[in-house]
C-alpha cells in the first residue's frame, strides 16, 4: 500500500510542438511590445508602474477576448506583445533601489494595482461584449 503522504513517480507533461507561425507571432509580438516598453524607459519607477499596470489591464481584456480571436492572437498579444511590454525585472530592480520600508510598500502597491487592473480589464470587456451581443 502506498504512503498517502508521499507522491508517486513524477509523470512528465506531454511535450507540445510549437509551430513556425506561433514562433513568428511570439517573436513579432515581443519585438513590438519591447519597442512600446522602450517608450517608457526614461520615466524610471513611474514608467515601470505604468507599463505593468497597463499590461495587467490589457491581459484582462485579452483573456476575455481570446476565445473570439484568431488562434495566433494569444501568442502574438499575450506571450509576445505583453511579455515584451511588461517588465518584472525593472520592477524588482526598482524595489532594490528603493530599499527599506519603501521597497515593501512599492512591491505590495504595484501587485494590488496590477491585480485590480486585470480584474477591471476583464469586467469592462465582459460588459462591453455583453452590450454588443444583446444590443
Amino acid at each position: 500500500m502506498a504512503d498517502p503522504g508521499v507522491a508517486g513517480p513524477r509523470v512528465p507533461a506531454p511535450r507540445r510542438e510549437v509551430s513556425a507561425p506561433v514562433l513568428l507571432a511570439v517573436a513579432l509580438g515581443g519585438g513590438l511590445g519591447g519597442l512600446a516598453r522602450y517608450a517608457f524607459a526614461g520615466l524610471g519607477l513611474p514608467g515601470t508602474v505604468a507599463v505593468n499596470v497597463l499590461g495587467s489591464a490589457l491581459i484582462g481584456v485579452l483573456v476575455v477576448l481570446v476565445p473570439r480571436l484568431h488562434p495566433l492572437a494569444r501568442p502574438f498579444l499575450g506571450v509576445g506583445f505583453l511579455g515584451g511590454f511588461t517588465t518584472f525585472s525593472a520592477y524588482a530592480l526598482d524595489a532594490v533601489r528603493l530599499g527599506d520600508l519603501r521597497a515593501g510598500l512599492y512591491l505590495v502597491v504595484v501587485v494590488v494595482l496590477a491585480l485590480g487592473a486585470t480584474a477591471l480589464g476583464m469586467a469592462v470587456t465582459r460588459k462591453v461584449i455583453g452590450r454588443k451581443e444583446t444590443g
